[in-house]
């Protein structure tokens, strides 16, 4: 396909990266790969939670995205999902233009009236990385950017099960706080590895949450002081990146056939729930004040779960609720649009008031110490 000049950069719309690997969007640090699990490094070449933003301003009647993406061979398992761009606006799904993977493709995306702003969605199974961006009828330009918000955890996190990946609970609650959501979530793995809350700590963030355990059940098996040990671990690395920034741990989610099952170390999945929230509890107590636990074995039900460990649309949209109330009920909601005022990635921003949260559960995220 020749150049063409009218072609913007794609660089400045994109919403969701943490790294950048030869331009393309990558969910773990490209030169710090040896030190992670194979399954991490394999889960993190996909661009999960990667989306465009702007606005346009100009009369634009339609968006045109140049992409590349990988071509599915015969027997490739994820050969039949929709290779879908879904634009979404006012919180809402307004179209999705379905294509098919390609070397190199343009795709056509209509906008409603008004300047937006608009937000596409690409398919994620076929890793597709955005070349270009130009506006039809009208210029588009990049949307204001908004505060980070990393999210750490297993293939619930990446959104497993979630018919669209604007359904994912992290998306679904980035929307909710008007937050940059970049998602950190690793299917079959996230089990505490230290080294990737050393690649947490090197990020900007103004927000974060860590939603792990479940893994630390099955496959890797842990015992539930490891968990504990573990949790606190991993909280201390990311804080020597982060001493100040807001943190929610969000314990395990209902898995039915786990909660009473021991594992290979004796553990159960209430076992290791246990752990993590006493571990999150205790660094609290120790003087990380703005440090908060969601426990996770009442937000959802059995009927919430497609596969009985997997959250089906239900089930991710409680959990996005229960995370945003958390958040906003700590007081970070709150001063999250002076901070994407500034239009700055990784921009500071100060929770409100310190205290315990009404509901107890959890703490409230105070302002740091001077």
């Amino acid at each position: 396909m020749a150049p063409d000049p009218n072609w913007l950069d794609p660089g400045p719309f994109l919403r969701g990266v943490a790294w950048l690997d030869g331009g393309r969007p990558v969910r773990a640090d490209p030169g710090d790969l040896a030190r992670l699990p194979w399954d991490t490094r394999e889960r993190a070449a996909l661009p999960i939670g990667v989306r465009l933003e702007f606005t346009a301003p100009h009369g634009a009647r339609a968006v045109e995205l140049r992409y590349r993406a990988r071509v599915p061979r015969p027997t490739d398992a994820l050969r039949d999902l929709a290779h879908c761009f879904a634009l979404w606006h006012g919180g809402r799904c307004a179209s999705e233009s379905f294509t098919e993977p390609a070397e190199e493709a343009v795709v056509t995306i209509p906008l409603p009236p008004g300047p937006g702003p608009f937000t596409v969605h690409p398919p994620e199974s076929q890793a597709p990385m955005v070349l270009g961006v130009r506006g039809v009828g009208g210029r588009v330009v990049p949307a204001p950017r908004r505060p980070r918000w990393l999210v750490h955890g297993d293939s619930i996190a990446e959104g497993w099960w979630s018919t669209r990946p604007a359904h994912a609970w992290p998306s679904a609650a980035g929307r909710t706080l008007g937050l940059d959501c970049v998602n950190l979530g690793y299917a079959g793995s996230a089990r505490g590895d230290l080294a990737t809350a050393q690649q947490l700590a090197s990020l900007p963030a103004d927000l974060l949450t860590l939603a792990f355990g479940t893994n630390c059940w099955s496959g890797v098996p842990c015992s539930a002081p490891l968990l504990y040990e573990t949790t606190r671990a991993f909280v201390s690395l990311v804080r020597q990146g982060h001493p100040d920034v807001p943190l929610l741990v969000v314990s395990p989610v209902l898995r039915p056939d786990a909660e009473t099952t021991r594992n290979a170390l004796g553990a159960t999945l209430g076992d290791l729930r246990t752990a993590m929230e006493e571990a999150t509890r205790d660094l609290a107590a120790a003087g990380d004040t703005r440090l908060a636990l969601l426990p996770g074995a009442g937000l959802l039900a059995a009927d919430d779960l497609a596969d009985g460990l997997h959250p089906n649309d239900r089930g991710h949209a409680r959990i996005a609720a229960a995370v945003a109330g958390v958040v906003d009920g700590c007081g970070f909601a709150a001063t999250r649009a002076a901070a994407g005022a500034a239009g700055t990635p990784g921009a500071a921003v100060t929770p409100g008031a310190a205290g315990v949260h009404a509901d107890a559960a959890h703490r409230a995220f105070p302002p740091p110490a001077p």
